[in-house]
């Protein structure tokens, strides 16, 4: 299922249009100063998308700038297809490292091939799941919300298990929702690589 997930392009279209819906929100608050805000969108080279979808608005991290000359303060609202600084979509660094439950060498390889993912990198977001993320602020103070505990061994995928929804397409996202803090510079600050 996870496999039909990171190759349908439908996932990637409706996670571009939630994230146009967080930026829409976020001009319509204005910047703190007042002013009003406009795009300043930034570019990225995102991996791991199947084809078609790597392509124009899903190049660009979606973000703002105030008009106010003396302000011009930068607002990056959440986003829901970007996990932090990541070359890769949240969606991909989620459910591949949700998939491998263990990384042998048959599950690394499909995921090379499905998305491009390395094994190095792989293990490297395994670590991140379950030191980085499990020791930071915002992990802290949001691992309350769900009872019982959510097994820090087991992340992510103990995490995306606790997200209801008629679908795994459905779960995914509203797990993507929840990280969105970790999204904007003043959380991923603390979020690690």
């Amino acid at each position: 299922m996870c496999h039909a997930l990171l190759s349908d392009p439908t996932l990637y279209h409706l996670l571009l249009k939630f994230d146009r819906d967080l930026a829409a929100q976020a001009r319509a608050a204005g910047c703190l100063c007042g002013g009003a805000l406009h795009s300043s969108d930034y570019a990225r080279k995102p991996r791991g998308a199947p084809p078609g979808v790597a392509g124009g608005d899903f190049k660009r991290r979606l973000s703002l700038c105030c008009a106010e000359e003396g302000c011009r303060s930068r607002t990056t609202p959440p986003s829901v297809r970007f996990l932090g600084r990541r070359v890769y979509f949240g969606a991909v660094v989620v459910l591949a490292t949700a998939m491998t439950g263990g990384i042998t060498a048959k599950r690394a390889e499909r995921l090379r091939e499905l998305v491009g993912v390395s094994l190095r990198t792989l293990r490297r977001w395994h670590a991140w799941w379950r030191g980085a993320f499990a020791e930071s602020p915002f992990w802290k103070a949001a691992r309350g919300r769900f009872s019982p505990p959510v097994e820090t061994g087991a992340l992510p995928s103990s995490l995306l298990e606790r997200f209801s929804g008629p679908d795994e397409r459905e779960r995914l996202i509203r797990m993507l929702a929840f990280l969105g803090p970790l999204t904007t510079t003043s959380a991923a600050a603390g979020a690690g690589s």
